[in-house]
Parts: C-alpha cells; structure tokens; sequence
C-alpha cells in the first residue's frame, strides 16, 4: 500500500498528517495556556509598533461572528469542528499521495481541534495575536485586525494552502 511501505518516494502515512496536526494541536495550548497564565482578560502587551501580544475570548466564530448568540453557538461550533474533523480524516485517508493537500487539511484538522478544546474546556476560544495598522482603520475599529490565536493562523495556512493545491492541479489538468 503506498505511504505505508516505507519506501523512498511512498505517499506519506495518515500518521504523519495525523502527526502534524496533533503538533499544530499541541503547540495552540501551549500558547494558550501561558496567555491564560500571564494575562487578564482585555489585558494588552506592546510588543512592536504594529503587534501586541493580548487576551481575548471569543465566543463566536472568525471576526467573533455569533458572539452575542445566547450560547448555542458554543455547542454548534463544537459539533462543526467534530464533523469537519471526521471528514478530514476521511479525506487524508482517500488522498494520501497528494501532499500538499494533505499538509492543508493537517493544518486545518490541528487549527480546528485547538479551537473546539478551548470551547469544551472554557467555552470561549482563547485569542492572543493582534496585528494593527492605521490603513486597516476603515474596516477595522482603531485599525486593529481582530485578535486570533495559532489555531486561527493553522486554518488559515490550510486554506491558503488549499487554494494553491487546486491552482497547480488546475493547471496541470
């Protein structure tokens, strides 16, 4: 079978993929849990003229959709990132020779699971990165782009990463 043969050039195995995201997994509460240690809650760092290092939680979705719902979400997003996870699972194990694609939806598979973890154990996701510039002004309060974490910055990779898989399989058909 390939990826499993162990010969130069196999398709990689779902445990590397599987790996991987349990890394990005690993890596997300890890930052978390020394943002929870260290900061309070709206608590703000400088760390360069355009960066600071913050604690926010987000009961919603991205950009804090559905924050304000009467706590629902919390259970659908943990039910969408379960399913979202089975199926990526599903996928990894139906593509294994296209690494690109595999390494994409590792990506999202690890962001996805860090975050569904922070809602089961706090009911928030817990977000630390703020990035701000006076050009994001008109979109973005104060020019400050909405705080978000390592699983946030996973997911995105992922996708970015999926747009490119299906660039170059576009362009190869």
């Amino acid at each position: 079978m390939a990826g499993r043969s162990g010969r130069a050039g196999a398709a990689p195995g779902l445990a590397l993929w599987l790996g991987l995201a349990f890394a990005v997994v690993l890596l997300d509460q890890f930052t978390k849990v020394l943002v929870l240690g260290e900061f309070r809650l709206g608590d703000s760092r400088v760390v360069t003229s355009y960066f600071n290092l913050v604690r926010a939680h987000n009961t919603g979705a991205a950009f804090s959709f559905l924050h304000d719902a009467s706590g629902w979400q919390r259970w659908f997003f943990v039910g969408l990132g379960a399913a979202a996870s089975g199926f990526i699972i599903w996928m990894l194990r139906a593509h294994p020779g296209q690494r690109l694609f595999c390494f994409a939806v590792s990506m999202i598979l690890g962001g996805a699971v860090g975050n569904v973890i922070d809602r089961l154990v706090h009911g928030y996701v817990v977000d630390f990165l703020q990035f701000h510039w006076s050009w994001l002004a008109p979109v973005f309060h104060g020019g400050h782009f909405p705080a978000f974490n390592l699983a946030d910055s996973a997911i995105t990779l992922g996708a970015i990463c999926l747009v490119l898989d299906e660039v170059r399989r576009v362009r190869r058909g």
